[in-house]
């Protein structure tokens, strides 16, 4: 048995992005009625199946559906010409989670964010790519400092102080 849906913020989300001629409940009831062959009206007593169907058809008619994946396509091609191994969902969200990236997973980042991703993965690219140093990890970086002869290990996005050079 399909799983009951948890919220319908995907649903509402194309919903509130279409263009309407009067009543907002009306609108949705139609658009539900259509997606379940006139069985309800109510969000709530559509089938996952049925409210996946209705999902994806409104994320066409705004052009988000072939748009979110055409992006994403493209920052999955840059994150793999920079070394990144995208065929680890993990290693990706890990890559979107820094700070400096898009500081999300890779699935919450919106159209627009993604178009800006593809622009600093250009920049990286372009900068020649990401450098990844012995012992450093690019997402989870280790430090060494050495201040007034005692080490002190903290984590940070740069790798050195200001001034200091690697060695």
């Amino acid at each position: 048995m399909a799983r009951p849906i948890a919220n319908y913020h995907r649903f509402y989300a194309s919903f509130n992005k279409l263009p309407k001629h009067g009543d907002d409940e009306g609108a949705k009831a139609a658009i539900v009625s259509q997606y379940t062959n006139g069985r309800t009206t109510h969000l709530h007593e559509m089938r996952a199946q049925e409210y996946k169907e209705c999902c994806k058809a409104l994320e066409n008619m705004l052009g988000y559906g072939d748009q979110r994946k055409h992006w994403r396509s493209i920052c999955l091609h840059l994150m793999q010409e920079l070394g990144i191994d995208t065929k680890d969902w993990n290693r990706i969200n890990e890559f979107c989670r820094h700070p400096r990236i898009m500081g999300k997973d890779f699935a919450l980042i919106t159209v627009s964010e993604l178009e800006q991703l593809s622009v600093k993965l250009r920049a990286i690219k372009r900068k020649g790519g990401l450098k990844q140093q012995e012992g450093i990890n690019i997402n989870h970086i280790n430090l060494m400092f050495i201040e007034n002869e005692t080490e002190q290990t903290g984590t940070g996005a740069g790798g050195y102080k200001a001034g200091q050079l690697p060695s």
